[in-house]
Order: structure tokens, then sequence, then C-alpha cells
């Protein structure tokens, strides 16, 4: 059985400053997923924190902070048939040796950290880091 259900997906900063923010995003929409929510943003150190807050007490949070904050982010909200683990698919491994080709990490990452995309990893995630960056898309308040 097929479920629609949306995703939070991010462009990190590493991709946006290579400047291959549109091939990822054709990417994406090549994949069928429909785009229901997009924007440019730069986090905040405490916007930053607060989003790795799962991290919190591992040694590599300050390093994910650091990074984040480093630059914009083009934020997106995916939607489609499971659309979570659809989209942690076409994203590819976290580690370089295990991405498969045609992914966009094994195309666009530099390394382990500099991995260009984020995907929510759960329903729950998903819901709370669409909440967190798209509030508007949870109260249905002016965006729907």
């Amino acid at each position: 059985m097929c479920m629609t259900e949306r995703t939070y997906g991010m462009i990190k900063p590493d991709a946006v400053a290579d400047k291959v923010t549109g091939k990822i995003i054709t990417m994406i929409e090549e994949a069928d997923f429909e785009i229901v929510a997009m924007k440019k943003t730069t986090f905040s150190k405490a916007e930053a924190a607060a989003f790795y807050d799962v991290h919190k007490e591992k040694p590599f949070f300050d390093e994910l902070v650091t990074f984040l904050t480093s630059g914009p982010v083009i934020a997106l909200v995916l939607e489609c048939d499971g659309a979570i683990a659809k989209w942690r698919e076409l994203m590819g491994a976290l580690k370089p040796e295990d991405q498969a080709d045609g992914t966009i990490r094994k195309l666009y990452a530099k390394n382990i950290g500099e991995n260009a995309v984020h995907g929510s990893d759960a329903p729950e995630t998903a819901k709370r880091e669409i909440a967190q960056i798209f509030p508007c898309l949870s109260c249905g308040c002016c965006c729907e």
C-alpha cells in the first residue's frame, strides 16, 4: 500500500556554495517528488543548535552547528508516496565508501561532514523539522 507523506529535505551550505542546487532540485523533480515548500535561509547558531538538538550530547555537535551556520541552505518540504525512504535513497549513504552511483551524495558530497544534503529519518523527525523551518505548514494558517 502506498502512502503519500511529507519529509524535510535540505541542500546544505557546501552544495549551495558549490552552485549545484539547481542540479539537486532537478534530481528531486525527476524522482517525482512534489516540492510543497522551498526557501533559501541561513541558520543562526541557536536555530542550528535546536535543529541538531538530538545530537547535543555527541562529540561532533559543535561541528554540526558550525557547518550548518556557515552559509545559506535550501530548505525543502518534499511530498510523494513513501517520501522519507525515497528521499533517503536519493540522497545516498552518509559514508563516502557506501554511496551508490547516481545518488546526490555520490555526485556532490565532499566527505562525511560536507555531504550536500540532509533528510528526515522518520515521520516524527520530519514533522519536527518541517515545523521548525516552515511553521505555517504545521498550523495551516497561511501556506496551504
